[in-house]
C-alpha cells in the first residue's frame, strides 16, 4: 500500500515586518502522485486491448466493448474524481505470470503463463488502478470483479494466478487468499488449479510450504504468516478474514451467502478484492443474475441500460470491474461464426474453430443440448438450462389477433385452467379449432389433421404486483398496460374475477370442456355455481405419473367407430401434443410475452424408464403457469381423436396410475 505525499502548508513573514496575529486555517492536503501516475493515453497493453476492441480490430461484445469505453473514458477523465491508473503496478503483476507461473494441463502443460491480451486488460485493470484515501493512502481502486465468459477461457487459471501474486508479491501481511464455492467439492475445482501451479513453479515450491497429501488442503506463505485455501460456506465457522476471495463458477451458486460472508470479513483489510467468474446461466432468481445486471449497468455506465447497450458513461459504481461477454442482440452463433469470439476472448488460442463448430452441430442435432451450449459457449442467459422448443420455432406460430373479434359467435373448443396460490399467477388457455391442415407422417402417409387458434388470460394481485415483478424478474405492470396481464386490485388472487371471465365467454362462445387440475379447484366451482355457469369439466393432473380417469362418452364413442379408446388427460400426452402441433405449425398462439416467456422457460422431467415428459413447475426458474394451461387446453382439445403419429404402447399405458 502505498501513500501519497503532501506539500506541507506553513506561515511565514517578510523580514522586519510585525508579525501579524493569524486565525488557523485548515487547509486540504494536496496529493502528490508518483510522477508515473496518469500517463498520455494509449500506453501500455491494457489501454492497447482497449483501443483495438474500440476500433473492431479485436471481435467483442456490447459489454466488454462499454468496459474499454468506460476504460478510455476513465484514462482521460478519471483524475479529476480521484481515480488514477499506475502504469507500473500493472506492469508488475504482468510481469509476475510468465517470470513465476506455470501452467498445467494438455498442449500448456509446464508452459510460463504469457497471459493473452484480453487476460492482461483484465489484470492490469484490477491492479493498476488506484484511489485515493482520505488519510493520503494509495489503494487499488476495484474491490470488485466480475468476469462472465465462455467456458475454456482460462477462468480458473487467472484466479489461481491472481491468488498466488496476492499470497506472495503484493505485501500484504497475514494475507488470507480463499478459493470460495457453496460446496465443498466445488471450491477445491479452482484450489485444485492452484495447486498445480505451484507444482509446476520452482519459484512458488521455494516459497510456500503445502498441507495435505491427497489431496492438499492449503498453500502457506510462512513468512508472511499469508495462506491460500479452499474455502465453503459450510466450512466457515469462525468468519474469515479475507484479502483476496476467488469466487468460481457463481451461476452454480444457490444464494448469496457464500459472497456475504466472504465481504463481511472485507472489513479489516484496506484494499481486499472479490475476484468473480462465471459463465452464464438460466436463473434470473439467483446471486449470479443480480451480479451480472449490476456489472453490465456498471460497464454501460447507466442503471436503465437500452436494448443495446450503449454506452452512456455515467458512474454507476467506481469500485467493481466489469467483464461480462455477450453476443449482440441479433447474432445468431448456430449460422454466425464470426460472432464467436464475442463469447470467447482466446478463442484461437485455447479454443480451436473445429472444437467450437462441433458444439454448433451438436446443439443443431440434438435441442436438448441447444440451451447448454448456448450457456456455456456462448454467454447466453437462457429461460432454462434445456430448451423444450427453440425461440425461433415458437416465433414461427406466435400472430398478432384478437381470438374475441376473430372468433366472435364460435364455440371454445377447449380450456385449461392452472389455479396458482394465494399471490402468484394464475392462467387459463382456451383453443378454437379453426379448420385443417394435411400433414406427411413419418412412414409417408398424409392426413388432413385439425388446426387451433390459442391464447391465454392471466391474473396476478396488483397491490403486490411491483414487489413481485423485482422477485420474478419480470415486468407485470408493464404486461398490465399492454393489456397481456390482468390484475384486479387486492393482495390476493379471486377467483371469482378469473369465474367471471368464464361465465362471458361462456355466454357469448360456449365452452366444450374444461380441464383442470384438483387444487383448488372446488374453490373456483363454487364461484361457477355463484355466477350460474355449467360448463363440462375433466380433471387433468399435473406431474407425469398420474393419468386422469377417461371420458366414458368419448370410450364409447371410439369403440363405436372401431378405434382406440382415449386413456384420459395426463400432462405428458398433453406437452407430447401441443409440441406435436408447434412442430407441424397446426397451431397459431396469440402473441404475448408472458405466454412466450413461460413456454421458452419451462423445465423438462423426463421419465428415466420411459422417456415420458411433463412440464415442472419445481424445476422452472420463471412462472411457467400459462404454459401449463396450454397443455392442458390443447390436450382437452385433441382428446379421443386419435394420435398423428405413432404413441406409446399399452405397456406404458398400463404403468401410470389412473385417478
Amino acid at each position: 500500500m502505498a501513500r501519497a505525499k503532501t506539500q506541507p502548508t506553513s506561515s511565514s513573514t517578510t523580514k522586519g515586518s510585525v508579525p501579524k496575529k493569524r486565525v488557523p486555517r485548515a487547509k486540504k492536503p494536496v496529493s502528490l502522485l508518483p510522477k508515473h501516475f496518469d500517463p498520455k493515453y494509449p500506453s501500455g497493453p491494457v489501454d492497447e486491448y482497449a483501443e483495438k476492441v474500440l476500433k473492431g480490430e479485436i471481435v467483442a461484445g456490447p459489454h466488454v466493448r462499454n468496459a474499454c469505453r468506460r476504460h478510455r473514458d476513465d484514462r482521460m477523465n478519471g483524475p479529476k474524481r480521484g481515480i488514477h491508473w499506475d502504469p507500473e503496478a500493472a506492469s508488475r503483476v504482468l510481469r509476475f505470470f510468465p517470470a513465476v507461473l506455470r501452467l498445467n494441463g494438455g498442449q500448456f502443460e509446464g508452459r510460463p503463463f504469457h497471459p493473452h491480451l484480453s487476460q492482461q486488460f483484465k489484470i492490469g485493470s484490477i491492479f493498476g488502478w488506484k484511489r485515493v484515501e482520505s488519510d493520503g493512502a494509495v489503494l487499488r481502486r476495484f474491490r470488485r470483479a466480475y468476469i462472465e465468459e465462455g467456458k475454456g477461457n482460462g477462468k480458473s487459471p487467472l484466479a489461481a494466478g491472481i491468488g498466488h501474486y496476492c499470497l506472495t508479491s503484493d505485501g500484504e501481511a497475514a494475507a488470507e487468499i480463499y478459493a470460495a464455492a457453496a460446496n465443498k467439492d466445488q471450491a477445491f475445482v479452482l484450489f485444485r488449479d492452484a495447486v498445480a501451479m505451484y507444482e509446476q513453479s520452482p519459484a512458488l515450491k521455494s516459497k510456500l510450504t503445502p498441507s495435505g497429501g491427497n489431496p492438499v488442503w492449503n498453500l502457506s506463505y510462512l513468512k508472511k504468516r499469508s495462506f491460500f485455501r479452499p474455502i465453503s460456506r459450510e466450512g466457515a465457522h469462525s468468519g474469515p478474514r479475507p484479502y483476496i476471495a476467488l469466487c468460481d463458477e457463481i451461476h452454480e451458486h444457490p444464494d448469496g451467502k457464500v459472497i456475504e460472508m466472504l465481504e463481511r470479513g472485507f472489513k479489516f483489510r484496506r484494499q481486499p478484492l472479490l475476484f468473480m467468474i462465471t459463465n452464464s446461466g438460466s436463473d434470473r432468481n439467483s446471486i449470479c443474475w443480480d451480479e451480472h445486471q449490476h456489472a453490465v449497468k456498471v460497464a454501460a455506465g447507466t442503471q436503465t441500460p437500452d436494448d443495446d447497450f450503449n454506452y452512456v458513461g455515467e458512474v454507476v459504481d467506481d469500485t467493481t470491474f466489469s467483464y461480462v461477454c455477450a453476443l449482440d442482440k441479433d447474432d445468431d452463433p448456430f449460422t454466425d461464426p464470426t460472432c464467436w469470439q464475442k463469447a470467447n476472448p482466446l478463442f484461437g488460442v485455447t479454443l480451436k474453430h473445429d472444437y467450437l463448430a462441433g458444439v454448433v452441430n451438436q446443439a443443431k442435432d440434438i435441442p436438448s443440448k441447444r440451451n447448454g451450449i448456448l450457456r456455456l459457449h456462448f454467454c447466453v442467459w437462457t429461460e432454462a438450462d434445456t430448451a423444450w422448443i427453440p425461440r425461433p420455432i415458437l416465433e414461427k406460430v406466435m400472430a398478432d389477433f384478437d381470438p374475441y373479434v376473430e372468433h366472435k359467435g364460435k364455440v371454445i373448443t377447449s380450456a385449461g385452467l392452472d389455479l396458482s396460490g394465494a399471490k402468484d399467477l394464475t392462467a387459463a388457455a382456451f383453443t378454437v379449432e379453426t379448420g385443417t391442415k394435411r400433414i406427411t407422417r413419418e412412414d409417408g402417409t398424409e392426413a388432413d389433421l385439425p388446426t387451433y387458434d390459442l391464447w391465454i388470460e392471466a391474473w396476478t394481485p396488483r397491490d403486490t404486483m411491483d414487489e413481485r415483478s423485482k422477485q420474478d424478474h419480470v415486468p407485470y405492470r408493464l404486461w398490465l398496460d399492454q393489456g397481456y396481464i390482468n390484475a384486479p386490485e387486492g393482495q390476493r388472487i379471486r377467483y371469482d374475477h378469473v369465474a367471471a371471465l368464464f361465465a362471458r365467454l361462456n355466454t357469448e362462445h360456449g365452452i366444450n370442456v374444461l380441464a383442470f387440475d384438483r387444487y383448488a379447484f372446488d374453490k373456483f366451482e363454487q364461484e361457477l355455481d355463484d355466477y350460474g355457469v355449467d360448463i363440462k369439466t375433466v380433471a387433468h393432473p399435473q406431474g407425469g405419473k398420474k393419468r386422469a380417469k377417461p371420458d366414458e362418452a368419448k370410450v364409447q364413442a371410439a369403440k363405436d367407430a372401431g378405434q382406440e379408446p382415449p386413456l384420459g388427460l395426463w400432462m405428458p400426452g398433453s406437452v407430447a401434443a401441443l409440441e406435436t402441433l408447434i412442430l407441424e405449425e397446426r397451431i397459431r398462439l396469440r402473441k404475448s410475452p408472458v405466454l412466450l416467456g413461460a413456454l421458452m422457460g419451462v423445465a423438462i422431467e423426463t421419465d428415466p424408464l420411459m422417456g415420458n415428459q411433463w412440464f415442472s413447475k419445481k424445476k422452472s426458474t420463471i412462472r411457467i403457469d400459462p404454459a401449463v394451461a396450454a397443455a392442458m387446453a390443447v390436450g382437452a382439445a385433441v382428446d379421443g381423436q386419435g394420435p398423428s403419429a405413432p404413441d406409446i404402447g399399452d405397456f406404458i399405458d398400463n404403468m401410470v396410475m389412473v385417478i
